[in-house]
């Protein structure tokens, strides 16, 4: 049996330690905070992610909980409704609260996976024999493989690969989320603002009793780096700059400003791309943000999470029972023990997999910003002319269908667990 480290309990971590535990493994999660993060804002499946909630039982759980979200509205400075979108578009084939998802991830796996909260890595010290773990608070502790799950702040990536400064490509953009009440009456809707280098607006949550208010933005793109002037663990810094970045801009947009200064789920991060060369280094791997983030904006982040995790565990299993059953020559026969080249070709087939769809993410999240986040009022007219246009487009169902090809840019093989499916029933 080989034990596995996963740091990060949000979407890609228990989603990894669910398939681990399915195959007979032993997964322990680390989570900085202290208890499974809520909040958040909606996130989508698309493709094969939702095939591999299907292979995990937890389709209809994930169902019970979907937001049914509608087309989203586009309006100007006078809240006249300019432009509309499909609901697919922003919604994806089934879209749920990321809280809501955490939620069901964690009630999946808690009973077989131990979890440790309020606590975050150190150090990781591999040698022959495994990891050794260091903790800010817990005792040393060894395991077989170390998983990165944490995001794209990744800490296992900074220890294991380098600084995050190698790996993250800034796009030239920030997002804020937050949870506010819904005074436009929402119903299954949202509605967005855009003006050039900015796009704000609100979207209803939780059966239209709250909202979650949104607010993206082109940041300084004439710097070396593209990512906001802030640190990022200065929330009063970001509240600042958000409320600076869209005072003076009409509609509803000074009342979201005013309930995002106390809003206790306050979110802020630059809009930016993990790439590397290789998942994987030794006995450490990424998977989800922290190996391939692809940004808001690319509508695949909890896919590539889920499909990741999927992808990763799989292989694990297969290079596994394939060096146990052929007695291979790198088998290690100490009970335990990592067979040491069976988890090398389990990462190389995981990001063999991997790389061609985390590619066609990226580039959706790409293509997909400046219609999102239109630079130019020229360019923003064309926008939503054509959102206007659409229904009557001979080829607006090929555009309607560009995210789900995207979501299905990976094949999926199929993994022979050995554990039956958890009891999860929907709420």
């Amino acid at each position: 049996m080989t034990t596995f480290l996963i740091s990060g309990a949000s979407v890609a971590g228990p989603a990894l330690a669910y398939w681990l535990q399915r195959f007979s493994h032993t997964a322990t999660v680390i989570e900085k905070a202290p208890a499974p993060r809520p909040g958040g804002y909606a996130v989508d499946f698309r493709g094969a992610s939702l095939d591999v909630l299907d292979r995990m039982g937890l389709r209809a759980a994930v169902e019970a909980r979907a937001t049914r979200m509608g087309g989203m509205d586009y309006v100007n400075e006078s809240g006249k409704v300019v432009a509309r979108t499909s609901e697919t578009a922003f919604s994806g084939e089934l879209e749920v609260l990321r809280g809501d998802l955490v939620e069901i991830l964690y009630d999946a796996t808690r009973d077989g996976v131990e979890y440790v909260f309020s606590d975050s890595i150190t150090r990781l010290s591999e040698d022959a024999d495994g990891v050794l773990v260091e903790f800010e608070r817990g005792a040393p502790r060894r395991f077989d493989l170390v998983i990165g799950a944490d995001g794209l702040h990744s800490t296992v990536r900074r220890l294991a690969f380098g600084p995050e400064q190698d790996f993250r490509h800034d796009l030239g953009y920030a997002v804020s989320v937050a949870t506010v009440p819904n005074h436009l009456d929402l119903d299954h809707t949202g509605r967005l603002l855009s003006l050039p280098g900015k796009t704000v607006g609100a979207y209803s949550a939780r059966g239209n009793t709250e909202a979650k208010a949104l607010f993206y933005f082109a940041t300084d793109t004439s710097k070396a780096s593209k990512s906001p002037a802030v640190d990022r663990r200065d929330t009063a810094a970001q509240r600042q700059l958000v409320e600076d970045t869209f005072t003076g801009i009409g509609w509803e947009v000074p009342r979201l400003l005013s309930e995002l200064r106390v809003a206790d789920d306050f979110y802020f991060d630059s809009i930016s791309q993990i790439k590397l060369d290789s998942y994987s280094r030794g006995r450490i791997a990424l998977v989800g943000d922290a190996g391939y983030c692809a940004s808001p904006l690319s509508g695949m982040g909890t896919s590539l999470g889920i499909v990741g995790a999927y992808v990763l565990a799989g292989e694990l299993q297969a290079a596994l029972t394939d060096a146990k059953d052929r007695r291979a020559d790198d088998v290690a026969h100490r009970p335990g023990s990592t067979p040491a080249a069976a988890h090398l070709r389990a990462f190389a087939a995981y990001d063999a997999v991997m790389r061609p769809f985390v590619a066609a993410c990226q580039k959706q999240a790409v293509d997909g910003a400046r219609w999102f986040i239109p630079g130019s009022r020229a360019f923003l007219a064309l926008r939503n002319l054509t959102f206007r246009l659409m229904p009557y487009l001979p080829w607006r169902k090929l555009i309607d269908e560009l995210p789900l090809k995207v979501g299905n840019a990976v094949e999926l093989k199929q993994y022979e667990a050995r554990r039956p499916l958890p009891a999860v029933p929907p709420r």
